[in-house]
């Protein structure tokens, strides 16, 4: 099959959905590829760099529709790139199937299959192929770069001979793939952040970044992401109140505020309202990563950038990936590929569409002449957290009748071992020989006083386990030594395999031990 690839017609969109090392990777798989002359270049791919990873480069758009075979695109397809579509041809791309019933007729009268690549369902297995996310991760990062271009101090505080600089407070509202971009871009620039979600499994993840969770007092269980494709359920009109009370209280302390909640298919919810930013110091900034649906704050303007008359920043591009194009572009590009890898099972260069696939069916919108969006319910569905259950906490009378249970528990078991033991020495005592008897009791006294040795030996240098074990293996060395002179020969045999494996096991533990300090030393 001939792959190929055009420029984009989106004004301002700077991506391309091959680079020259996909193109390689995708001749592997049997393809050939075919690109559009100068369509790299926004990226920063020259059509030297395609020509030399063996790629065809064609002059015009229409000569490469009209060869190729599957069509990998960025943009969803504008109305002349439509009329461009044949019986039998494959194109990949953002589609915005829910709102593009336009788009999906005209593919369906052409008899094209169409992959759209923001309806791959989110399971472990299409994870490679999930450009949603791989193009959110470089939405959050660049929107805090964003920010810190908009902003007037520093992210990290500093304490200087010219004064003191107080550490930025960042907000990201929704931590989702993009949220969690930016509160590790923020963290790692020294601010002091905060995050918000609605969904409750994501505090853990927040904090494990070095963020702080921003907790409502509201008892209402929210729904595991989960449970809903790994997206944010819709919330109750009582948590969104309180929801909307919290951040109006913090947004006075608050210096960046970074929002990236949307829901597929929806518009973008309110949750920074006109008093919240008007609460907001003079200098703050609003980064609006969801001004795409309308916007997560009140004020946002699509696609500009707007100072508030107490002199808030509200950013409201739409292009953040594009902003970063090259990387963008690598990222997108691997997704269509591993895409392509899936419809290519055979690697022989022959597309077989299997709707029977998960992923393959989840991403198709039109296929055989036939529209098939929305797709059926995947049939591995991602696994939601089991509810926690409310354990009522026991009164302080039914905790000490459990401790007191578990005391005449443990004292009848010590009781038992005691009589038993008892028993035992009483019967080996009636039928032992008396030398038997003075071996034992010196085996009884050495296995007490070894035991408060070893355990009483110091590990300054050691693991406590490696400070245990050599000394075990000292007291064997120092046994055995003492049988190497038996006038027995198996005993001084065993002796001495005794004292090469115990010095082997010694001198292994040095050497352990030397390597674990090695690791905490400066190079």
């Amino acid at each position: 099959m001939r792959i190929g690839t055009p420029k984009e017609l989106f004004k301002g969109e700077n991506r391309v959905a091959m680079t020259p090392d996909s193109a390689k990777l995708l001749q592997k798989l049997g393809h050939d590829c075919v690109i559009e002359t100068k369509a790299g270049l926004a990226a920063g791919f020259s059509d030297k760099d395609y020509k030399e990873a063996g790629v065809e480069v064609v002059k015009t758009a229409a000569a490469l529709w009209k060869t190729a075979d599957v069509v990998a695109k960025v943009r969803q397809p504008e109305e002349a790139e439509l009329k461009r579509l044949r019986d039998g041809q494959t194109l990949i791309s953002f589609f915005n199937p829910a709102a593009n019933e336009a788009g999906m007729a005209a593919a369906k009268a052409k008899g094209t299959t169409v992959v759209a690549m923001e309806m791959v369902p989110r399971i472990s297995r299409a994870q490679k192929m999930d450009a949603l996310s791989s193009m959110a991760n470089i939405a959050g990062y660049r929107a805090v770069i964003e920010a810190g271009n908009n902003f007037g101090r520093f992210f990290t505080g500093q304490v200087t001979a010219a004064g003191k600089v107080p550490p930025a407070k960042v907000l990201v509202v929704g931590a989702g793939v993009a949220g969690l971009a930016a509160i590790g871009t923020a963290t790692s620039l020294g601010a002091i952040t905060y995050a918000f979600d609605v969904r409750p499994e994501v505090a853990e993840q927040v904090e494990s970044m070095g963020a702080e969770f921003v907790f409502l007092d509201f008892d209402e269980d929210q729904a595991d992401g989960a449970a809903t494709g790994g997206y944010a359920a819709v919330s109750s009109p009582e948590f969104r109140e309180a929801q909307l009370a919290k951040f109006l209280e913090i947004a006075p302390e608050i210096d960046i505020v970074i929002t990236t909640a949307l829901i597929p298919n929806r518009e973008a919810p309110e949750l920074w309202t006109e008093d919240m930013v008007k609460a907001m110091k003079s200098g703050s900034v609003i980064i609006d990563l969801a001004a795409e649906k309308g916007g997560n704050c009140k004020l946002t303007v699509m696609d500009e950038k707007i100072v508030t008359d107490n002199g808030v920043t509200i950013v409201g591009y739409t292009d953040f990936p594009s902003r970063m194009a090259a990387q963008a572009s690598t990222l997108y590009s691997n997704n269509i590929r591993h895409m392509l890898a899936d419809l290519t099972p055979e690697k022989d260069g022959v597309i077989v569409h299997n709707m029977e696939d998960d992923v393959i069916r989840g991403a198709t919108v039109t296929h055989a002449h036939e529209i098939t969006f929305p797709p059926p319910p995947p049939k591995i569905q991602a696994i939601a957290a089991k509810p926690v259950e409310k354990v009522p906490e026991k009164t302080p009378e039914e905790k000490a009748a459990i401790e007191a249970a578990a005391m005449a528990k443990a004292g009848r078991q010590q009781t038992i071992l005691l009589v038993c033991g008892g028993l035992l020495m009483l019967l080996i005592g009636a039928y032992a020989p008396p030398a038997f008897m003075q071996h034992f009791i010196v085996f009884v006294l050495s296995i007490f006083v070894g035991f408060q040795v070893i355990w009483g030996v110091a590990h300054s240098l050691h693991t406590p386990l490696m400070a245990i074990t050599n000394a075990i293996s000292g007291i064997i060395i120092l046994g055995a030594l003492l049988q190497l002179g038996s006038g027995s020969a198996i005993v001084t045999i065993l002796a001495g395999v005794s004292v090469l494996i115990a010095t082997i096991n010694i001198v292994g533990g040095f050497m352990v031990t030397r390597r674990m300090l090695q690791m905490f030393q400066k190079s």
